[in-house]
C-alpha cells in the first residue's frame, strides 16, 4: 500500500476551514498540519494549527493549500516553491500580472506540480455545459452573460471585486467556451467606503468575436451566480449556485393558442433541465489535484492560466481607470504568454 501524502493548509479563513474540512477526510492524503498565526478559537481541528509557514516546511509535507489572503500569496507561494513544495493556490494566483509571474516562473523552473482554484470548473452544471458545447450542440455560440453579486463579504479587504469574485467569471468564460479574451472595457464603482471597488460591469469580447458581459458585485442582498450561454440554437443557463443546466431551443412551433401569444410570443421551442450528478465541486478540486502530485494524468488549472485570468483582470481595472477598451490579448512582449484554454 502507498504511503498517504503529507498535506498542508495555509490560511483558516471562510475558505480555509472549508479546504480543511475536505482535505480531513480525502483519500490518500494525511493533513499533517495548519498554519495561521490567529491560530484556531474553536478547538475543532483534527490537525496542529501553526504560526508560521517554516513550521509548516518543518513536518514534512508534500504539497500546500495556499488559502491566506491575495496579498500573501506570492511570499507564500515563492517559500512553498524554494523548498520544493507543490501548492494549490486559492484563486486569483496573484493581487498583480507581475506577481503572478514570479509565482509561474518559481514553480515551473523548480519542476513543480501547482494549480490555481477556479472551483467553478469543478460545479457539475458548467462541466456538463462545457461538454455540450464541445460536441455542438448550441452551434455557433454567439454570447457569454454572467451575473455575480451578493452581499459584501467582510473577510476580503486586500483586493476589490475585480480580482476576487470577477476571476471566476473570466476564468470560467474562457475554459467553457474554449476561446481567449481579446478585449474588455468596463466600469467600476466604490459605494461601501472601502479602498477597492465592490461593483464592475463589463462588456468584452473573445476570439472567433464572441460577445461577453459580466455583471459583478458585493452590493446586493440578492445572492446570484448565472451564466448565460447563446448560440444558434437556443441557449444554455448555468446556475452555480444549485448546480442546474437549463437549455431553451429556438423557437421550433408556431403558437396557434391566441391568448398565449400575449406571454410567450409567436412561437416556442423546447426547454430542457437536465439531470446531473452533483458532486461537491471542492472535494473534485481536492482529488484532481492530488491526482496530479501522484503523478497521474490529471485536469487542473495551471498557473499559466490563472496568470492569463489575472492578465485580463488587470485589464478590466485599467480600463475602468482610463475610461476606454483595452486589448486583452497575450502579446509577444508578454514575460510569460499563457497557453490558450484547453
Amino acid at each position: 500500500m502507498s504511503r498517504k501524502l503529507r498535506a498542508g493548509l495555509i490560511g483558516l479563513g471562510a475558505m480555509g476551514r472549508n479546504h480543511a474540512r475536505v482535505l480531513s477526510g480525502l483519500d490518500g492524503v494525511e493533513l499533517v498540519g495548519i498554519v495561521d498565526p490567529a491560530g484556531d478559537p474553536t478547538g475543532q481541528l483534527r490537525a496542529p494549527v501553526l504560526p508560521a509557514v517554516e513550521d509548516l516546511l518543518a513536518l514534512g509535507i508534500d504539497y500546500a493549500v495556499v488559502a491566506c489572503p491575495t496579498a500573501l500569496h506570492e511570499q507564500v507561494g515563492l517559500e512553498l516553491a524554494a523548498n520544493g513544495v507543490s501548492a494549490l493556490i486559492e484563486k486569483p494566483l496573484a493581487q498583480s500580472v507581475e506577481a503572478s509571474v514570479r509565482l509561474v516562473e518559481a514553480f515551473e523552473s523548480a519542476g513543480l506540480v501547482a494549480g490555481v482554484g477556479h472551483i467553478e470548473r469543478y460545479n457539475p452544471a458548467l462541466q456538463s455545459l462545457r461538454v455540450r458545447l464541445e460536441a455542438g450542440e448550441l452551434g455557433e455560440i454567439y454570447q457569454v452573460v454572467t451575473r455575480r453579486q451578493g452581499p459584501f463579504p467582510h473577510r476580503i479587504a486586500d483586493v476589490g471585486v475585480v480580482m476576487d469574485l470577477a476571476t471566476h467569471d473570466i476564468d470560467l468564460t474562457s475554459w467553457v467556451t474554449g476561446r481567449d479574451y481579446t478585449s474588455v472595457s468596463a466600469r467600476t464603482v466604490s459605494r461601501s467606503g472601502r479602498l477597492h471597488e465592490d461593483m464592475v460591469a463589463a462588456v468584452g469580447q473573445l476570439t472567433d468575436g464572441i460577445m461577453v458581459s459580466h455583471l459583478v458585485n458585493w452590493l446586493s442582498p440578492l445572492k446570484e451566480r448565472s451564466t448565460v450561454i447563446t448560440g444558434d440554437r437556443g441557449c444554455f443557463i448555468a446556475d452555480t449556485l444549485t448546480a442546474d443546466l437549463t437549455f431553451y431551443a429556438n423557437a421550433a412551433i408556431d403558437m396557434e393558442w391566441e391568448a398565449l401569444r400575449t406571454f410567450r410570443g409567436v412561437a416556442t421551442g423546447d426547454m430542457i433541465r437536465y439531470a446531473i450528478p452533483k458532486r461537491e465541486p471542492l472535494l473534485v478540486e481536492h482529488e484532481r489535484f492530488r491526482d496530479a502530485v501522484e503523478g497521474k494524468e490529471s485536469d487542473i488549472v495551471t498557473l499559466r492560466q490563472g496568470l492569463r485570468t489575472v492578465q485580463v483582470a488587470a485589464a478590466l481595472l485599467e480600463s475602468a481607470s482610463a475610461g476606454t477598451t483595452v486589448a486583452a490579448t497575450p502579446s509577444d512582449s508578454d514575460p510569460l504568454p499563457a497557453a490558450t484554454a484547453s
